[in-house]
């Protein structure tokens, strides 16, 4: 056990003597930054993750699992904020992130810098929806077995439909939050836009019977941009709107609800975007989501397909 101790205690320091080479090597060679903040990111990110599956264990003892993604999250904010340079402010003028509760949250999945976004604004007594893949992930996917993540087998249709039937019992009878991005993937994206939205997160909120809570985050491509190896410090600017209800609702309504919902969230975009750029209004490029054959979509409600 010593012996693995030291290997581990010279392994840790070894990465983090390369990490601190790199930014120093970024003053004279600037594309080196984005070696630095990405192996910054990761060991922040198993750190966190190992103090998650400790977190979770001791929460879960006292009855408190449910904070569990809230109380790791917030340790991504501070420790990779700090090892990166880069934040994320949250505007939530009418603390909907404190008061609507339980709902299901949804936002724009950029890149991988998200799980710092999440860190910034997770609010309390909320879990998120993973890839059922993950829960052979070390540390990730042991913390998030842990703290009551939704694994959705997307494989397997049946599987997945259970899995958002047990989401939705949870969240009436725990009054637990979910969140979820209903683009379903990352967008990489270089200008502000959204891919055509996938149903699951809606279904869910009628099913459940309560708000959906959008939450939109800037195109923060001059922060990170990661085909041209960039990565910046940088404060991206982050916006919860108003709650949308659900009540009454059923699934005939879902198509529309995930059309308006898309459109809301696309406005707020470009006009984030502009503030983070620091642009005039109407200077920002609209970029249209497109298929993976080029092919631009509109994303109408008749053309996106059921996550769930």
């Amino acid at each position: 056990m010593a012996a693995l101790l030291y290997y581990a205690g010279c392994l840790l320091v070894g990465y983090i003597a390369l990490t601190m080479f790199f930014y120093a090597l970024s003053l004279v060679l600037p594309k080196a930054a984005f070696v630095a903040r990405v192996l910054a990111s990761y060991m922040s990110l198993i750190v966190c993750s190992l103090y998650g599956v400790s977190a979770s264990v001791a929460l879960r003892l006292v009855g408190r699992g449910q904070l569990s993604q809230w109380t790791v999250a917030r340790s991504f904010k501070y420790l990779m904020g700090f090892a990166t340079g880069v934040t994320f402010d949250v505007e939530d003028p009418r603390n909907h992130l404190g008061t609507v509760r339980p709902a299901v949250f949804i936002g724009n999945h950029q890149t991988e810098l998200d799980v710092l976004m999440l860190g910034c604004m997770f609010p309390k007594y909320c879990s998120v929806t993973a890839k059922a893949s993950l829960k052979k992930v070390p540390f990730l996917g042991w913390f998030m077995a842990l703290s009551g993540s939704v694994f959705i087998d997307r494989a397997n249709s049946k599987d997945a439909r259970q899995a958002m039937q047990g989401a939705a019992n949870e969240i009436r009878d725990k009054r637990q939050s979910v969140y979820m991005f209903p683009e379903g993937t990352r967008s990489y994206a270089k200008e502000p836009m959204l891919l055509p939205f996938k149903k699951g997160a809606f279904h869910l909120a009628v099913q459940a019977q309560v708000p959906i809570v959008p939450v939109v985050v800037a195109n923060y491509s001059h922060v990170l941009w990661v085909k041209g190896l960039v990565f910046n410090a940088g404060r991206i600017p982050c916006k919860v709107l108003d709650p949308i209800p659900t009540t009454g609702l059923t699934a005939a309504d879902v198509d529309e609800l995930t059309r308006t919902t898309r459109n809301l969230m696309l406005d707020e975009l470009h006009a984030l975007t502009e503030k983070a750029r620091g642009l005039q209004a109407g200077a920002t490029k609209v970029a249209p989501a497109t298929e993976s054959n080029g092919v631009a979509s509109k994303a109408t409600g008749s053309d996106m397909r059921v996550n769930a």
